[in-house]
């Protein structure tokens, strides 16, 4: 069982996840909060698997409740998905440095919420098309001044397909549509995309991402 925690201001929006994530009984709604401020002091008493964190919320924003569950929390221990509209590349980005796992939208489907939180359980992080953009509209705005030469030689470790993998992904592409690209099946392509994510040490496909920029390997 996959025991999750969602965190919304929104009560609607909260009744809403709680729905879709009846599509699947191994998920578990261990408790919902409005706000936050009090999802340190939750997770400290709750055991949780994965948290859906909001990002714009009263008190504090996803972001810094995502920082303060990892001063606390490992990303093994405690997973976080951010629910957002990605109107703000830069909100991305700085979720992803607080330690989030994973982004997707909030108009994200039942079957697509349930197929993400079960990619981020498995120690992957799903990274839906529209935070890739978003992610890639900021840094190729705001491109590194220098290139990290650890990740590139990180990166020199990849064969050729991994390689190949890692650019389409940063193009901002699902599996399905790099397994089109590629004459592979999806499942070949999520075996690239782990053992790259290996390789350089990256934690998820949006941590990837991030390293790829700044070793720069940009699509």
């Amino acid at each position: 069982m996959t025991r999750i925690l969602i965190v919304d201001d929104q009560d609607e929006m909260r009744a809403g996840i709680r729905s879709m994530l009846r599509l699947d009984p191994t998920l578990v709604v261990a408790g919902d909060l409005s706000d936050g401020l009090q999802v340190a002091a939750f997770l400290r008493e709750h055991p949780v698997d994965l948290v859906l964190m909001d990002i714009r919320m009263p008190g504090i924003d996803g972001v810094e409740a995502t920082r303060r569950i990892r001063a606390e929390h490992t990303s093994e221990d405690v997973r976080v998905i951010v629910l957002t509209t990605f109107d703000q590349d830069e909100i991305v980005l700085a979720a992803l440095r607080a330690g989030a796992n994973g982004f997707l939208s909030k108009t994200v489907s039942p079957a697509e919420l349930v197929a993400g939180i079960a990619e981020v359980v498995a120690g992957g992080g799903t990274l839906s098309a529209v935070a890739t953009a978003a992610l890639i509209g900021h840094m190729t705005d705001s491109p590194p001044p220098v290139i990290d030469q650890d990740l590139v030689r990180l990166f020199t470790a990849l064969t050729p397909r991994e390689r190949d993998v890692v650019v389409l992904i940063a193009s901002g592409l699902g599996n399905d549509e790099i397994a089109a690209q590629l004459f592979v099946s999806p499942f070949t392509v999520k075996t690239h995309a782990v053992r790259a994510m290996t390789k350089v040490g990256a934690r998820d496909r949006a941590q990837l991402v991030s390293f790829a920029f700044r070793a720069g390997l940009y699509p």
